[in-house]
């Protein structure tokens, strides 16, 4: 009961807050289609609003509306069409304190690519033990007048569905996300700005159906004129002509100056003082409850946001192995960490479906290797063992590298001028060489927002990405040694990476079992099974796992979608 009662305390927390962001600005109004009446411009078209809506599969949306019930599923369809109405910060309080950041960023005044910064909008994380995390709470929706007038068409440009969803999300629009523009745009001109969102082609594939660089007459005859009518995300001023926006390569064409949701971007803010990251990712890494002096995995680890949340727990004291398949990824990690000034972070180019070195399986499971893990799981359970004491030493020992020779980064040292090391190859790691293993698989990603398409989503995809991730634990769970820990996490709302992989964990290596995590702050885990109309059967969690797992949903808590299972281990040998 004290568990339950310490989850609904952090949730209602969350809410909380969630619903003094949307009180906050005056004028608040929700983006449902009767909301875009609200949106009352010159001409009453409800043309000009923001009202998307995302168009699934119907066999996607049996399956998902079979998982959360009708009305439940269009609401968190409904809320990943939006941003989260605040950012989560990071701070590195290895260099730094919250108190000290909150101080500069409002010293700033502003100096981001989004809105303005004051007491009223930041303040730190009221979670129990997350203290070191700052939100900064945004504005929005609000109502955007666009200078229509009879028979004067707005200036417009159309953009790209992913560089729109970067605009929600603070961002300013990019050259090469434009897509198409009014004619007789110049430098300095207001311009209303919408985005475009795939079709279907006749080819099969999916596309906006938009040559670039066509201009638009604001009249009906223009591409996907009707199919824009509440997708306007803002107005902008450009910062180039027309002709200058098609000929340049990079470069701010259009600043942001009125949006439907003003989000700080904090771009090259306090750079190794703070990190942006979602919340349901800081508590994945504290769910792992790294220790001291241990010797961490991070199979998936780029861009390196749980790598370095997971070392500054540490207090850099240990080893947290972050590898990924990825050259130019591993190259993100270990400019992140260098620029957070962590030392304690080795990289690796590898597979993780390949992360178990198949060279050491033979060797490592002979008898005394058995016999000993046993022992310490044993030990443990009795409280006779202590932090930090691995049953492998966090000296790098169960490694296998794969040296050959000295090579030169291709992308040279990064944006932080990071100096280090090249790229590592891995050949794998011995079983049972690591204290705690994080496994934040790649998934549907579902969960992530705002999200404007869904179309290319298919019950087959949603399926493939199960079977890859089922392999990927299967290789941690053997990395893993007996009385440490696996946490398994993805951002996607699909119960099928989700809990699906629970049953599956639990039921085919019975030496695992669920275990607590804190803080908790989502919701619990879906009961049951689904069973569709093509026969696919599909098993859930069982009565008493759901408390268990932590599943963060868009429409109630205002984070993306998120789940977090964290497993115990036990004796391998039974």
């Amino acid at each position: 009961m004290q568990l339950r009662s310490i989850a609904a305390h952090c949730r209602n927390t969350l809410i909380s807050f969630s619903r003094r962001v949307q009180k906050h600005q005056e004028g608040y109004s929700t983006l449902s289609t009767e909301s875009c009446e609200a949106f009352t411009l010159m001409d009453s078209s409800e043309r000009y609003c923001f009202n998307p809506t995302l168009h699934w599969k119907p066999e996607v949306e049996e399956y998902f509306i079979k998982a959360y019930g009708a009305d439940h599923f269009a609401k968190i369809s409904k809320a990943l069409t939006r941003p989260s109405c605040y950012s989560c910060i990071r701070v590195n309080v290895l260099k730094t304190t919250s108190d000290a950041v909150i101080e500069k960023l409002l010293a700033m005044n502003q100096g981001t690519d989004g809105g303005h910064i004051d007491n009223d909008l930041i303040h730190k994380c009221p979670i129990p033990g997350l203290n070191y995390v700052v939100f900064v709470r945004g504005t929005g929706p609000h109502e955007i007048e666009y200078a229509h007038a009879p028979g004067q068409p707005v200036k417009e440009v159309i953009v790209s569905r992913k560089c729109a969803e970067s605009v929600l999300r603070g961002a300013q629009i990019y050259v090469p996300g434009v897509l198409a523009c009014s004619a007789h745009v110049e430098k300095g001109d207001s311009v209303a700005v919408s985005v475009a969102i795939e079709q279907p082609q006749h080819d099969g594939k999916w596309g906006t159906g938009i040559t670039r660089g066509i201009v638009l007459q604001g009249m009906e005859t223009d591409p996907q004129f009707s199919q824009r009518k509440g997708l306007y995300i803002g107005r902008g001023t450009a910062m180039l002509s027309r002709a200058g926006t098609f000929r340049a390569l990079e470069g701010v064409a259009i600043s942001m100056s009125n949006r439907i949701y003003d989000l700080p971007s904090f771009n090259n803010v306090l750079e190794g003082e703070i990190f942006l990251q979602n919340l349901p990712s800081i508590i994945a890494a504290h769910a792992l409850d790294p220790q001291k002096g241990e010797r961490i995995l991070d199979m998936c680890a780029a861009p390196g946001g749980k790598t370095t949340a997971i070392a500054m727990l540490m207090g850099d004291e240990g080893e947290v192995v972050a590898a990924d398949r990825s050259h130019n990824k591993v190259i993100d990690v270990q400019n992140l960490a260098a620029e957070m000034g962590l030392k304690s972070i080795v990289t690796y180019k590898l597979d993780a479906l390949k992360s178990v070195a198949r060279d050491t399986v033979s060797d490592m499971t002979e008898d005394t290797t058995a016999l000993k893990s046993c022992t310490i799981v044993e030990e443990k359970l009795n409280g006779n063992m202590l932090h930090g004491e691995n049953f492998i030493s966090g000296n790098g020992n169960g490694h296998v590298p794969n040296i050959k020779g000295k090579q030169r980064v291709k992308n040279g040292v990064g944006k932080n001028h990071f100096s280090g090391e090249r790229v590592e190859k891995s050949k794998g790691f011995a079983p049972n060489s690591f204290d705690r293993v994080l496994l934040d698989a790649p998934c549907s990603a579902l969960g992530l927002r705002p999200r404007l398409f869904v179309g290319e989503e298919t019950l087959k995809s949603l399926r493939s990405h199960g079977k890859y991730q089922k392999k990927m634990f299967e290789q941690a769970v053997q990395l893993v040694r007996p009385g440490g820990v696996i946490v398994y996490s993805t951002c996607t709302i699909n119960p099928g990476e989700n809990e699906a992989l629970v049953r599956h964990a639990l039921d085919t290596y019975k030496f695992l079992s669920l275990a607590p995590q804190h803080p908790r702050v989502g919701g619990p885990g879906l009961l049951g099974r689904c069973e569709l109309s093509d026969g696919y059967v599909e098993e859930w969690l069982r009565p008493g796992e759901e408390e268990l797992v932590q599943r963060f949903d868009p429409s109630s808590s205002d984070t993306i979608g998120f789940f977090i299972a964290k497993f115990n281990v036990g004796c391998k040998d039974t």
